[in-house]
């Protein structure tokens, strides 16, 4: 699998070359984000790993010139830590957001979800977490081989994340996704489904394993 990394620190690239090497990925890198575009264009990434701020263009605007071509995950590794930064890269496109400095470990498990993802997704029926599984072309759940009821709406936001296992999906997406408009005022519906879904399908509501809250920004369905 290639893993495009664009950033302008040239330790990292290389401690990440080297390490995701080790893992077996095959890494090719980009000093800025008008190199980026271009080696993405040629190269065909499956995965981009991408800073923000970078010189010539920013990580927004690689963000937005990828989107035009590519669904090719994106995860940005950035220092900025804002709430506000965040939100604008995974409403940009980006799949993901890791805060620098992070944990080498963090990162992979990140990559393998998307990784997963990305080889599954476009024959992809059936997801699986702990003892549910979602069938979506009958549109139907189980919880250890008994039928899970669940509400249209309910649905609909499970449906969504279980497209997208692994990814963070941001409430404006959701809200965008289950009322269609982003411009519904988030009155605490979306924890309100989130409370129900958690109900039927954690093994411990409180506790949740599986349907993750990432505070101030959306929702990971996690699969393992």
């Amino acid at each position: 699998m290639k893993v495009l990394i664009a950033d302008d620190d040239p330790q990292l690239v290389r401690a990440l070359r080297i390490t995701l090497g080790a893992h077996g990925y095959d890494v090719v890198a980009a000093p800025d984000g008008a190199a980026a575009i271009t080696l993405a264009a040629q190269s065909r990434p499956d995965i981009v790993l991408l800073d923000l701020g970078m010189p010539r263009l920013d990580g927004i605007e690689v963000i937005h010139a990828l989107r035009g071509w590519t669904d090719a995950p994106i995860i940005v590794v950035s220092g900025r830590t804002g709430s506000g930064d965040k939100v604008d890269a995974l409403d940009a496109g980006a799949d993901d957001y890791v805060t620098k400095p992070f944990q080498i470990d963090e990162l992979l498990a990140r990559l393998r979800a998307l990784s997963r993802r990305t080889v599954a997704a476009p024959g992809t029926t059936v997801v699986r977490f702990g003892d549910v599984t979602i069938d979506l072309v009958s549109r139907s759940v189980s919880r250890d081989g008994t039928l899970v009821h669940l509400t249209p709406t309910e649905w609909r936001m499970l449906e969504f994340l279980a497209r997208n296992p692994g990814a963070l999906v941001t409430r404006q997406t959701l809200l965008k996704e289950i009322w269609g408009t982003e411009q519904i005022a988030d009155s605490g519906y979306l924890r309100l489904y989130m409370s129900q879904l958690r109900k039927k399908l954690e093994p411990d509501a409180s506790a949740p394993r599986f349907l993750l809250t990432e505070s101030g920004m959306g929702y990971r369905l996690v699969t393992e």
